[in-house]
């Protein structure tokens, strides 16, 4: 993987991780076009997701800090009961990651045909959250977290966008705006993390870094979609206060009839 691809990925990471087109989609698109394959872009993957955790973080730092302050009090408040909705809807990607690790990581790298099809869907949903005007709450409750997490653990698939499932969803539910988007920007830090881990301890990070890619490939992608991400992460709860998701699920849907009328023209 030379540099200029490194950077062409980790921005295509760093910014549609945040925006509701799905960075999982978007990065087999780009491993198609730029002909990239093999157990190294494990490596390249596990670190840009990591970048963009960090993104999250930086941008929502006092949020966070809040949260983690007040939720090591051991007192039942406010905080504490928002991160115990968090935990609440990490419950349906922790039991995806458990037994269905294996069949999930299939759908990867098999052609765009999934993605093309799985970014169809994330239209559709975006669409509908944008024109359903539920009744709206004033908080998040123990059974959103759940259905949100149920949203998140579907958005395994490649070319389901998480934000744009998991935001979609909350807005379905009633939640508002500027909290669904917190909420989702969130709730995704510890599975992210956790993934990273087993990647790590299973012996899969070892074996993807002994094929080789440059370190200053790495670095650069790293950092590129750190950036990115910082950049996506406040423009995309910007733009879910206004309410303008519409537009993506215009360009989901261009996008997704284009990853699966690409491979047949060049067939």
């Amino acid at each position: 993987m030379s540099g200029w691809e490194a950077l062409i990925l980790g921005l295509v990471q760093g910014l549609t991780e945040y925006l509701p087109v799905s960075s999982s989609g978007h990065l087999e698109i780009g491993n198609y076009l730029l002909g990239i394959q093999g157990e190294s872009n494990l490596l390249f993957t596990v670190l840009v997701h990591g970048a963009t955790v960090l993104s999250t973080i930086v941008v929502l730092w006092a949020e966070i800090w809040s949260l983690i302050k007040n939720f090591f009090r051991f007192q039942w408040n406010e905080e504490m009961e928002y991160v115990c909705k968090i935990f609440v809807s990490m419950i349906p990607v922790l039991f995806v990651g458990v037994f269905l690790k294996d069949y999930v990581e299939e759908l990867f790298g098999n052609g765009l045909l999934v993605v093309g099809c799985m970014l169809l869907v994330t239209a559709i949903l975006l669409a509908f959250s944008y024109f359903a005007k539920p009744r709206s709450k004033e908080k998040i409750g123990w059974k959103d977290a759940f259905i949100i997490g149920v949203a998140q653990a579907c958005a395994v698939m490649p070319g389901l966008s998480r934000s744009g499932s998991t935001i979609a969803t909350g807005l379905l539910l009633g939640c508002k705006k500027e909290k669904i988007a917190q909420f989702s920007f969130i709730m995704v830090i510890i599975p992210i993390l956790g993934e990273m881990f087993l990647d790590i301890v299973g012996g899969d990070f070892a074996a993807a870094a002994q094929e080789g890619i440059p370190a200053t490939s790495l670095l650069i992608g790293f950092f590129a979609a750190f950036i990115s991400g910082c950049v996506a992460c406040k423009w995309m709860l910007n733009i879910v206060k206004k309410g303008k998701l519409i537009w993506f699920a215009v360009y989901c849907a261009i996008i997704g009839i284009a990853a699966i009328v690409l491979p047949l023209l060049q067939a």
